[in-house]
């Protein structure tokens, strides 16, 4: 079990091989090898070598979207042996607090779908961070008379959570959630959702696990930005990027990208003749130059931003004259050609046109 791959990148370049050998024809019929890893930061970088992730099969564990999924599954980080042991010290106490920080990590894990109105960064909160917590939670009530609210406060917001957090305005808005939802009212049947009144948590008197979970698939009510204390406009964003994810999904799977028939080919040519014929043409660079005589900041920018214009235009030009030739085979296919043709059938900007535009 290799864990962690993601920490050791210019390793796994050799692993390749290793990983060849060990699967050889020699090898044991029982011989598995796991791999965990985090995905990469970024798009264009590559952990795990092409080959094995191809002869492998693969698993994605990835925190639910919806409130209700986060909040089922935090929940069930704590089995009945964490019941038990609050059984010798403040039980009713403990069983309230801990469901209002299943109820912390699960809005704070929502609030990622939400883009840049939910989190100014992108933090990797995970079931650590929760569990930490959970026995943070109780060796304080095992130790002290009176519950120390701030002091829980304290270490959840700016410790144990805030720890993954960079920005200001997002630790004010952790903290926030916490001063909400971890106060002695939550042993009173406190509103737990944000601005919703619609979710209340359960009397600890009353509840033991198995309640719990049941109060959590059948009182919380349906999932509105309001819940997390946003606007209700703010799901218009994260609906969009959705649905814009799903067409593009479907669009790459219908095949656009593959104009090689007739059918992809006489489209491509129809869109170069159309964009040619409606492409501008460049600026006289030495005209306008020979008339700016004064050039305050407006001309300036003004030329700068015409320069600009035209080196657009021309590898736009380029780009679609060259595709022409190489469909009618008077060039040959070059792969910026075919990057070219995929942006076009796809309705896409293409990359070599982005690079040198606005």
């Amino acid at each position: 079990m290799l864990q962690n791959v993601h920490l050791m990148i210019n390793w796994m370049r050799g692993f390749e091989r290793k990983i060849e050998i060990a699967t050889g024809e020699d090898c044991h019929p029982d011989f598995r090898c796991f791999i965990s890893s985090e995905p990469p930061p970024l798009p264009e970088q590559v952990i795990i070598p092409e080959s094995i992730l191809q002869n492998s099969i693969k698993i994605a564990n990835e925190a639910p979207q919806n409130l209700k999924a986060n909040l089922r599954r935090a929940f069930s980080k704590f089995d009945n042996e964490h019941f038990e042991r609050a059984k010798t010290h403040k039980e009713k106490e403990f069983k309230a607090i801990l469901f209002g920080l299943c109820m912390f990590h699960s809005l704070i894990l929502g609030r990622k779908k939400f883009g840049a109105q939910g989190w100014s960064r992108n933090y990797n909160f995970n079931d650590g961070d929760l569990t930490i917590c959970g026995d943070v939670l109780h060796n304080y009530l095992s130790k002290y008379e009176a519950i120390p609210y701030n002091d829980l406060k304290y270490i959840f917001g700016e410790i144990m959570y805030g720890g993954h957090i960079t920005d200001d305005l997002d630790r004010r808005t952790n903290n926030t959630y916490l001063e909400k939802l971890i106060k002695p009212e939550i042993l009173q049947q406190m509103v737990l959702t944000m601005y919703y009144p619609g979710f209340k948590s359960p009397d600890p008197m009353k509840f033991d696990r198995d309640k719990y979970e049941n109060h959590i698939e059948t009182a919380l009510p349906t999932e509105v930005p309001q819940m997390f204390g946003l606007h209700p406009n703010a799901e218009i964003g994260y609906l969009t990027s959705q649905a814009e994810t799903l067409f593009q999904m479907i669009q790459q799977m219908t095949g656009g990208s593959g104009g090689g028939d007739s059918s992809g080919g006489s489209k491509i040519n129809e869109m170069i003749v159309m964009i040619l014929e409606k492409m501008p043409e460049e600026f006289g660079m030495l005209d306008l130059l020979a008339k700016a005589v004064e050039r305050p900041p407006f001309t300036v920018v003004c030329l700068q931003e015409c320069d600009r214009m035209n080196v657009l235009l021309k590898t736009i030009k380029v780009s679609l004259t060259d595709l022409d030739a190489g469909l009618k085979g008077t060039l040959n296919i070059t792969e910026a050609m075919e990057n070219l043709m995929g942006a076009l059938n796809l309705n896409r900007i293409p990359p070599s046109w982005a690079k040198v535009a606005y």
